[in-house]
């Protein structure tokens, strides 16, 4: 189980941050982003990111207004509140006003941590989690003026802590439900050790029912990855993710706690997804709506 932590107790630099996407049945997706950060000299600040289409906003909001639970999701900023019941939406701020509520359904979560014994790495910079890998979404929300209509959508929600992201890094998250529903977690990244480095990977894809796992402490490696995306290789798996199209928007990430770092995701990227079990194509989907980012600084 996922423990949460508001920080409290906490000495920077340290950030935590979590990712709720949500996807319409058809057409436009919403991405949130509620956010603490506590630079090196213990300063707290706090943030939420929103992307939807082809804009995204960066609002500072006090940090005395966030909450998260120690034990399962609940995280509440300025306004807004977001657990996992759904969440509630009252945001006006300059160029951005964005009001509702979205119910969401029971939460698929992993069947364990996806960071495995990666997280009792000490030096870790930036500790991954999967809150839950697919959802239902019923409910509206009014985005500067425009209805977004939920109903009959589905939603997935991550998190990350720690002091930094990734100096060089690749994630993609993507979801469908026809001819199948599959929603799929991949992130390759560049890992900092005590001495040296290490490329490592985690991905999770949900299909058919069943949860595959491809990670380097499960003998996992990326045979290549890049701005064009990646292939996973692990024993009798094999994960291919091409990246037709990508326009990245730019949002901020943690250096030492302090949101310093510009990178850019798209929202709506055109990817073509393919999952092998030794020589049988379990799928081969091009998703339109595909989260992924790319970045090497």
């Amino acid at each position: 189980m996922i423990r949460f932590d508001h920080g409290e107790n906490r000495r920077g630099p340290y950030f935590e941050g979590w990712y709720l996407k949500c996807q319409k049945k058809t057409g436009e997706s919403l991405a949130l982003i509620p956010a603490l950060h506590i630079d090196a000299s213990g300063r707290r600040s706090a943030s939420l990111q929103v992307v939807a289409g082809d804009r995204a906003w960066h609002l500072d909001v006090p940090c005395e207004t966030f909450r998260a639970s120690t034990d399962g999701f609940s995280v509440s900023l300025g306004k807004c509140v977001f657990s996992s019941e759904g969440m509630s939406l009252d945001v006006d701020a300059s160029g951005l006003v964005l009001r509702g509520r979205l119910d969401f359904g029971p939460f698929t979560p992993l069947a364990s941590d996806i960071m495995g014994p990666f997280r009792l790495f000490a030096g870790m910079e930036c500790a991954h989690g999967v809150v839950s890998m697919s959802h239902s979404l019923t409910g509206q929300v009014l985005l500067n003026g425009d209805i977004l209509d939920f109903d009959g959508g589905t939603g997935y929600i991550e998190t990350d802590r720690g002091r930094s992201f990734p100096s060089a890094y690749l994630w993609t998250q993507c979801l469908w439900t026809q001819p199948q529903p599959v929603s799929l977690m991949c992130a390759v990244a560049t890992i900092p050790l005590p001495v040296g480095r290490f490329t490592g990977c985690i991905c999770a894809v949900c299909c058919g029912g069943r949860e595959y796992r491809l990670a380097t402490y499960r003998g996992a490696s990326a045979e290549r990855w890049s701005e064009k995306g990646a292939v996973i290789r692990q024993g009798k798996y094999r994960l291919e993710i091409d990246v037709l199209s990508a326009q990245g928007l730019p949002l901020r990430a943690p250096v030492q706690g302090r949101m310093t770092r510009t990178i850019r995701e798209s929202l709506c990227a055109k990817v073509r997804c393919r999952f092998f079990i030794r020589d049988r194509l379990l799928f081969d989907h091009t998703d339109d709506r595909a989260s992924f980012e790319f970045s090497c600084s």
